[in-house]
């Protein structure tokens, strides 16, 4: 069966191939048995509905995916995500109030282990030791560089996962700080992972931190992402959006100043220049 994927936009985790599409079917649309189209955001799904509305000509055409709180399911390597990318688990433990994924997929579900070399697992450390073990074994076999881009729970981490990590050379590295109790265990892992060999300069250990939330403040924003950079990590502002996909007003420009690698990492050299000084 001959199935045409679409998407609401293109991210560097969407496939290319023939059948892949972001767009209209336009003028010479591809001959197609059914159309799926995948929606990965909330607010994306209005021009989803577009999509649908667009493809349905073509094919039956059907709309999925974690926007429309469908569970996830089994993974299929390169179908919704481009080759390398992989989803070795569903679903997560914490219930945390800004997230869907504890209530689209439940707890954590662990999947048969396909190869990748960038691990896209919403909570991979909250698996068990022998599933994690197993998808440690399975980066070893990979070719490109290791990458946990899907986020890893600081105060999950053990001494052998970052002993794991070291051995395969990752890349780079996800956590997140999303809430106050996020802190300590971002710090003790920040000193595991430099004792074992990462360096700060490096920009391998990374840190999501969410901005913008309600009753957020931009002062309180910004020492929560000094105090990411102080426990070794290159942050990454991530700006809260509601079911609407709208950003809180005045958080777009800073959340600009965060989340541009170049534009942050110039402000973390200012202010290792400043400190130099003082």
């Amino acid at each position: 069966m001959r199935v045409a994927r679409v998407f609401p936009s293109r991210t560097r985790a969407t496939p290319s191939d023939e059948l892949s599409f972001t767009g209209p079917p336009g003028l010479f649309p591809p001959e197609v048995d059914e159309v799926h189209v995948s929606v990965t955001f909330s607010w994306d799904m209005s021009h989803a509905d577009f999509l649908v509305k667009q493809w349905q000509p073509i094919a039956p055409t059907k709309i999925g995916g974690p926007a429309t709180g469908m569970p996830g399911g089994d993974f299929e390597p390169g179908r919704f995500v481009a080759p390398g990318y992989v989803i070795t688990s569903r679903g997560c433990p914490n219930k945390c109030w800004f997230c869907d994924v504890w209530k689209r997929d439940g707890n954590i579900t662990e999947l048969p282990i396909m190869d990748g070399h960038n691990i896209l697992d919403d909570n991979l450390l909250a698996c068990s030791d022998e599933h994690v073990a197993a998808v440690f074994a399975m980066l070893e076999r990979q070719s490109q560089p290791i990458e946990f881009t899907g986020g890893l729970e600081a105060a999950r981490l053990e001494q052998w996962h970052v002993d794991a990590m070291a051995e395969l050379k990752a890349k780079q590295m996800f956590f997140a700080y999303d809430t106050p109790d996020d802190l300590e265990p971002l710090r003790r892992a920040g000193e595991m992972l430099i004792k074992a060999g990462f360096t700060v300069a490096s920009h391998r250990l990374r840190c999501y931190v969410l901005i913008g939330y309600p009753k957020d403040t931009f002062d309180a924003a910004e020492q929560r992402i000094l105090e990411t950079i102080d426990a070794g990590f290159f942050p990454m502002a991530m700006l809260y959006r509601d079911k609407g996909g709208e950003k809180p007003t005045g958080w777009r420009t800073f959340q600009r100043h965060w989340a541009r690698p170049q534009i942050v990492a110039s402000r973390i050299g200012n202010r290792n220049d400043r400190k130099k000084e003082e």
